[in-house]
């Protein structure tokens, strides 16, 4: 398995969706489309996910 890393290609954003995605072995738009829906809920997935981007190497 994959380490977590942000992806150079099949970024959307920042690559932090399809990182992610590619780590878990989902489909980045599956965990964008989850990212998108957690926004609808209150708590910090704004925040956990700026934070994401700066903490997760490029490849």
């Amino acid at each position: 398995m994959n380490g977590l890393s942000r992806p150079r290609h099949g970024r959307v954003i920042a690559g932090v969706c399809a990182g992610l995605g590619r780590r878990y072995g989902m489909s980045a738009w599956t965990v964008r489309l989850l990212a998108i829906l957690s926004c609808l809920l209150p708590g910090p997935q704004f925040v956990l996910y700026i934070i994401l981007w700066v903490m997760m190497p490029g490849e």
